[in-house]
């Protein structure tokens, strides 16, 4: 879907703060999310090596053309065009396609075929659910056993394997397989900015995190690991910070972490951006407070649909008398939330009286007589 055709979309992730990690597409995906409302964190997690550099692809590139595959799988668009533009820059793309022409053609999906067309190459069939799961049930030992396979491959990180068991289940049965790596991805170019988005996650200090691609996900359960928040991390991805991600591929090193996700029906960012703006208030509804209403979120509250700033220790405060809406919460709960506060409570009324200032609607925060403080909840 183009940016234009999301102009005019109500404002309904106000107040909801949402990390992306995209390496590609991220300043169009960042537009969907703002104009929305969405307060975006950006770091990228991965970064690609470009295909002209890359060695792996240059030997596999020269071993097709003077091995003609019987069977090319193509798996993704922008991998499937880099390898011909790489083929290109080497002066061999026409080579490479003439050695191609004579195979068996097998798209994963709409993008891949497109690719495929656009080069003069014509698929004789693509999955409906653009799964390597489905193009494997569907290649029997008749039509691979003795064949030479081309397999266009996903990026990879490190040991993480996109699709396990694909590739073993052509050779299982009796492929000859070559492999493509038509693009490799390795760790973050900006790893502070990363970090800090890791440590955002961690801390639950967004209300969603969004993965565009499966070695984006994996690298952020990598990069936790390495920095020892792991469990923090998947903690936060388990309970408060919502996981988003464009399709099954992409949710596969969630899954393998026990991490629960949400996707669209369809794989497109678009889409993703659509559920999220859906998906996203749904699970984190107003609260009626004192004839007004009043959301809570990672970063910021939401009064009458309009955000407030409120400083850290305000939204920590905040979030403790929204746990249980009506409940009382006393001082010294409080004052235990407010650390640099020592042991005078005295700081927790000058806290409360910061976060109705804040908040725009002091009737929103209750005092309770000589027990504490209460969200006033109609």
């Amino acid at each position: 879907m183009s940016l234009g055709t999301d102009r005019g979309t109500p404002p309904t992730l106000a107040g909801f703060s949402v990390a992306i990690t995209a390496a590609r597409r991220a300043e169009e995906f960042e537009a969907l999310l703002t104009r929305r409302g969405a307060r975006v964190v950006s770091a990228a997690a991965i970064s690609m090596v470009p295909l002209a550099d890359d060695r792996g692809l240059s030997e596999a590139t020269a071993d097709l053309i003077e091995n003609p595959p019987d069977v090319l799988i193509a798996t993704t668009g922008i991998g499937f065009r880099g390898w011909i533009e790489a083929a290109d820059e080497w002066g061999v793309a026409d080579d490479l396609l003439s050695a191609l022409a004579g195979a068996r053609v097998i798209s994963r999906g709409p993008k891949a075929t497109g690719a495929l067309r656009a080069a003069g190459l014509r698929e004789e069939w693509s999955p409906e659910s653009e799964s390597s799961a489905e193009v494997l049930a569907h290649l029997t030992s008749d039509d691979l056993g003795g064949k030479r396979v081309a397999v266009q491959l996903h990026g990879a990180i490190d040991a993480w394997d996109p699709n396990p068991g694909f590739l073993s289940g052509l050779v299982g049965r009796g492929a000859s397989v070559v492999g493509v790596p038509v693009y490799r991805w390795e760790g973050p170019s900006d790893v502070a900015a990363f970090d800090a988005l890791v440590d955002d996650v961690a801390r639950a200090r967004v209300d969603a995190v969004a993965f565009t691609s499966a070695p984006a996900a994996a690298s952020m359960l990598l990069r936790a690991d390495e920095l020892g928040v792991r469990d923090a991390l998947v903690a936060a991805l388990s309970g408060p910070v919502t996981a988003y991600s464009v399709g099954p591929v992409t949710s596969a090193p969630l899954e393998a972490a026990g991490i629960p996700s949400v996707a669209p029906d369809r794989m497109r960012l678009g889409a993703l951006a659509r559920l999220i703006a859906e998906d996203l208030p749904a699970g984190s509804p107003d609260i009626a407070v004192a004839g007004h209403r009043l959301g809570v979120h990672a970063a910021a509250a939401v009064v009458n649909g309009e955000v407030r700033e409120v400083s850290a220790s305000g939204l920590t405060v905040l979030k403790a008398l929204a746990e249980q809406p009506g409940d009382v919460v006393s001082r010294q709960d409080l004052l235990a939330l407010l650390p640099a506060a020592g042991d005078d409570l005295h700081a927790v009324e000058v806290a409360i009286g910061r976060l109705r200032d804040a908040l725009g609607v002091r009737e929103i925060v209750g005092t309770v007589v000589k027990r504490g403080y209460r969200l006033a909840v109609d």
